[in-house]
């Protein structure tokens, strides 16, 4: 039996801004319907669950939404701080909602840790003050990541040497902790675990790079005829939280820099790659010159990952 007939079994795409992921994952419900339920889809986005700012962060759109639907998109106020903690419960929630009435979720993202998150059981830390959270962020849009890096290897250079001096929300995070009198870096925390909740096909869509590339040139050029600017004007003017506006490209838009939304997107998607590497258990998949349909053809037949 196809895997993509078997109940029980989620499927999570995962994959750089850009490359595609709410087309294949379409393609792939569409040959999933009637084979155990009515598929859905689950966000694993760490910016997506704001209302306002659909544009911004690439949002699943009412026409893609009519056929896949998407949960946990749309869902919280942008003035709302919101945690990883907080969107692995709902995750959880859903996916196993989903598998009790026999429809298949699929789990689809460009956020490591929500991926995680979703797919796995967190051990999480507890999350920090909002003012010592809003302080560091900041010192962070004050100073950027290089001299904020260079201030965390001089307070713990150990856990610095994990931290990519560009990841300016990593940074902050290790920063946070150290203030918080937690250990920053400890033995045996990872960013991703092979061990998942339930049975998991994990696939991960990759580009040639100058094409991804020239693919995000062309999404932010699309954002911002779309309106992406207008959004990020009101939701400064309705008192965006500290998480909401860490959304790439806010802070650019708001000065009005598309060439500087374009090269920090570009480079979030080299982060974006170079995690995936590291995840223990996934299939990536080359999607240049290639349909939806037919990598979502290819992804329906990959073998899952056991859980626990």
């Amino acid at each position: 039996m196809a895997p993509a007939a078997r109940s029980g079994v989620v499927f999570a795409i995962f994959g750089p801004t850009g490359v595609g992921k709410t087309a294949v994952a379409i393609g792939l419900a569409d040959r999933l319907r009637g084979r155990g339920g009515e598929p859905i889809a689950v966000s694993a986005d760490a910016l997506q669950v704001y209302r306002g700012i659909e544009t911004l962060t690439g949002a699943a759109t009412r026409e893609e939404q009519e056929r896949l639907e998407h949960r946990l998109i749309s869902c919280v106020a942008v003035s709302e701080e919101f945690s990883v903690g907080r969107f692995a419960e709902l995750a959880h929630e859903e996916i196993d909602s989903a598998l009790a009435r026999e429809s298949t979720p699929i789990v689809v993202g460009g956020t490591g840790l929500y991926l995680r998150a979703a797919l796995t059981d967190l051990e999480l830390r507890p999350p920090p003050p909002p003012k010592l959270r809003a302080r560091i962020a900041g010192e962070m849009e004050q100073l950027g990541p290089a001299l904020m890096h260079r201030r965390l290897a001089d307070l713990d250079p150990q856990a610095a040497e994990t931290v990519d001096p560009a990841d300016s929300s990593r940074i902050v995070r290790r920063l946070e902790l150290i203030e918080m009198g937690e250990d920053p870096d400890p033995p045996g925390e990872e960013l991703w675990t092979p061990t998942v909740r339930r049975p998991t096909v994990l696939a991960g869509l990759i580009m040639e790079r100058d094409q991804l590339y020239e693919a995000i040139d062309r999404r932010v050029e699309h954002m911002v005829a779309a309106g992406a600017e207008a959004e990020v004007r009101a939701a400064e003017a309705a008192g965006a939280s500290v998480t909401a506006s860490k959304a790439l490209g806010y802070r650019e838009l708001l000065a009005g820099d598309v060439d500087g939304m374009k090269a920090r997107t570009r480079q979030y998607a080299k982060r974006q790659l170079t995690w995936m590497r590291k995840l223990a258990g996934l299939t990536p998949i080359d999607v240049t010159g290639r349909s939806p349909a037919d990598v979502a053809a290819e992804i329906a037949g990959l073998e899952p990952v056991s859980s626990r």
